[in-house]
């Protein structure tokens, strides 16, 4: 049997292993790292149906905010 992990899916778990350290802990390089790899998910998921729905209830939610 063989297994799969999508590259988003990987990402996503990296970031959020990396957001529950506490911030007091955190270096510059470790904050960077983090925007870094956030951008990236950003990236991965902006092609996907994900990425369409997110991009829609922000347009929504700008909308209902004017």
């Amino acid at each position: 049997m063989q297994y799969s992990i999508s590259a988003a899916a990987f990402v996503a778990i990296i970031i959020m292993i990396r957001l529950r350290r506490r911030t007091e802990a955190r270096s510059r390089g470790d904050e960077a790292f983090t925007v870094f790899s956030s951008i990236v998910l950003g990236v991965l998921i902006a092609g996907t149906g994900w990425g369409h729905a997110i991009l829609q209830l922000v347009g929504v939610v700008t909308r209902a905010t004017h």
